[in-house]
């Protein structure tokens, strides 16, 4: 499993302090992170893969500073947006999958294969020669993990991957991320999803309040809300 290590890590944003600081280090197989909307679940997750750049402190993932070697950091990390339309980059939903396979000078014949398994893994091969955009908001969702997760990434992280899917596609999702030998961290409001993880974060108002036993974390965070 990769390590990710913050060293008290800060964030600041258009002057506003949106984490930290933060020291943490983790390395189960499935962690999840919740917290209010605005509290900085997102840019935690961010800064892992290099997405965004912290203040001050200091990040390691895998041994590697997000900063300094984000091109290889991200060749190992795997970033799902919660906006699906961020990734979706080509005309067809077959082309979008097959297009990172292409960036890593995987073969042709060997890039059509593992997009073909790609699309079935997730329903989606009825819609191989569609557009993207016709897609429902949870498809494209599926659409956008699939293009990752044909990647065979160390670490995969999903930031609110439930957020437009219907029960049945939910279902789809939570059964694929059990059965994933990559490591996983979810972003998510949908705390049922990460009960059965291995650990899980709250992070409110840019700290990490809580952190444990999902049922603990879980129970304590709804107890704070109101729920």
């Amino acid at each position: 499993m990769t390590v990710i290590r913050f060293d008290s890590v800060t964030c600041d944003y258009e002057g506003r302090r949106a984490l930290g600081p933060v020291t943490v280090e983790l390395s189960e197989r499935r962690i999840g992170i919740i917290g209010p909307n605005g509290g900085g679940k997102s840019t935690f997750v961010r800064l892992i893969n290099g997405l965004a750049d912290a203040s001050s402190g200091r990040i390691d993932v895998g041994g590697l500073d997000p900063a300094r070697k984000g091109r290889e950091v991200r060749r190992n990390v795997g970033f799902v947006f919660s906006d699906a339309d961020n990734q979706i980059v080509m005309p067809t939903v077959a082309e979008d999958v097959s297009f990172s396979l292409r960036q890593r000078g995987v073969p042709p014949k060997e890039r059509e294969e593992l997009t073909v398994a790609a699309l079935r893994r997730f329903d989606l091969a009825g819609h191989a020669d569609h557009s993207p955009h016709l897609l429902s908001g949870g498809q494209k969702q599926l659409l956008a993990l699939t293009s990752v997760l044909v990647l065979e990434p160390e670490l995969v992280i999903a930031d609110e991957p439930t957020t437009l899917l219907d029960l049945r596609n939910r279902k789809l999702l939570a059964s694929t991320f059990a059965q994933l030998d990559q490591q996983l961290i979810v972003v998510t409001h949908d705390l049922d999803f990460v009960a059965e993880f291995d650990r899980v974060l709250c992070i409110e108002d840019g700290l990490i309040v809580d952190d444990g036993d999902p049922g603990s974390v879980i129970d304590g965070y709804a107890a704070r809300m109101g729920a």
